[in-house]
């Protein structure tokens, strides 16, 4: 029989202290107050002092109400009820829809073992060239999305999240505006995706501890998914959002704080998550994309810093499309010789033709005197962030590497490309075409 103690010895903000034996890391607990029972999750142990964070906050607690432990750490159904439907952070339901409490599977797992992965071979059909061409999205990847408040890094992920070619699309999102929300709704309701995601949504007026709940909710519910086969995308936005929560939970609880007051755990707390990424051997896989904000553009800001010693590269957003210079997918070699023979060679070309032209933008910049190159350099790039950059372009990867040639012809000879013969007599486009 669960045991209920009624002696709270401290209430600090939103956690509350109390004294108690065997309990557990993580473990809920029902708190009873007069307004009502409200869930509660252990964060730190010491010695018989047990620290809960409140879900529904402190407001109207007293040291006399009543505290259950139920013995597990939390737990959300998974399974195909899911789809279509919308949970706030601790898996209870945000659109009106009835609870589910079938196949409850424990949140917070450790990774899966390397023994049971794959090396990542497959690519994730997207529709935007700067994704599909130059910086591959591969099936297991975990890859951020670096950008600063005011990008369209949420538009970015609906559209993803539209058109990527899964089976399932979970979106996890952490101190949403409530328009961010409705937007992302909308958005997968109007393109007919919202009947394969997943809503697991904290806005900024719910309370800190659902925020930390999120990523964990939204990867356990894809790892059954995976495990029963399903390719599972997994869109989590903002995870500077819950690096601040962890800051947050941290000062609450006196901790000595790190860099920038962040814990001191900061890597271990963001690697726990991005190293659910998985490509099962004998099941299905999940890939990570996680929208990751820069304060004041700061690559070296501690949440984006620890970032990039874990993922496999980044999609950098800047000035409302995907910057060639700043994004990088490491795994890209994995699957762009498999795509189409000429994918590597267009790749590789435009983007040494862009950092001309961007030298090019410069010499301008400073008064030098274009050559007849240079003007070539200056009609590419544009037709190059017209065609190619902008957000707005919407093509599958043939018909983006039909238009790098065609772009590339408007502006060159063969000769000028440095493309083999070989290639440029297959696919150098002839009349115009």
């Amino acid at each position: 029989m669960q045991r209920v103690y009624t002696n709270i010895i401290q209430i600090a903000g939103d956690v509350i202290t109390v004294e108690a034996d065997s309990i557990g890391y993580m473990d809920i607990a029902e708190v009873t107050t007069s307004r009502g029972k409200s869930l509660a999750q252990v964060i730190r142990l010491d010695g018989k002092k047990v620290s809960l964070q409140v879900f529904a906050g402190s407001r109207g607690l007293s040291t006399g109400d009543k505290v259950r432990f139920l013995g597990h750490p939390m737990r959300v159904s998974s399974g195909e009820n899911l789809l279509g439907r919308i949970f706030n952070g601790s898996g209870s339901p945000r659109d009106g829809g009835p609870a589910l409490s079938e196949n409850i599977v424990d949140i917070g797992s450790p990774s899966v073992n390397p023994v049971k992965r794959i090396v990542p071979d497959k690519m994730i059909r997207t529709g935007i060239p700067m994704i599909d061409i130059f910086n591959t999205l591969v099936v297991s990847q975990k890859l951020p999305i670096f950008s600063i408040a005011g990008e369209p890094y949420n538009e970015l992920l609906a559209r993803i999240a539209t058109q990527a070619e899964v089976d399932v699309i979970i979106l996890g999102g952490m101190g949403l505006k409530y328009d961010d929300y409705l937007f992302f709704r909308d958005t997968l309701q109007e393109h007919g995706a919202l009947s394969r995601c997943i809503f697991f949504i904290h806005t900024a007026a719910d309370p800190t501890v659902e925020c930390l709940l999120v990523p964990d909710i939204s990867l356990a519910v894809a790892e059954q998914f995976a495990l029963n086969g399903k390719r599972v995308l997994v869109l989590l936005t903002d995870m500077t959002n819950f690096a601040d929560a962890l800051k947050e939970v941290s000062i609450t609880m006196e901790q000595v704080p790190s860099n920038r007051g962040y814990p001191g755990d900061l890597y271990s707390q963001l690697a726990a998550r991005y190293e659910k990424a998985v490509d099962f051997d004998t099941a299905g896989s999940i890939t990570i994309l996680a929208a990751t904000t820069m304060p004041g553009d700061d690559v070296t800001h501690p949440v984006p810093d620890n970032t990039g010693y874990i993922t496999e590269g980044q999609f950098y957003l800047k000035n409302g499309v995907i910057e060639p210079f700043g994004s990088l997918s490491r795994l890209k070699q994995q699957v762009n010789g498999k795509t189409r023979d000429d994918h590597r060679a267009i790749m590789d070309t435009m983007i040494q033709l862009f950092a001309s032209y961007r030298e090019t933008l410069e010499k301008q910049a400073m008064g030098f005197q274009m050559s007849n190159w240079d003007k070539k350099l200056l009609k590419y790039g544009r037709l190059f962030e017209d065609r190619m950059m902008s957000l707005e372009v919407n093509i599958p990867l043939e018909e983006a590497l039909d238009e790098g040639w065609r772009i590339m012809g408007d502006c060159f000879t063969p000769e000028e490309t440095g493309i083999k013969k070989a290639m440029i007599e297959k696919y150098w486009p002839k009349n115009g075409n």
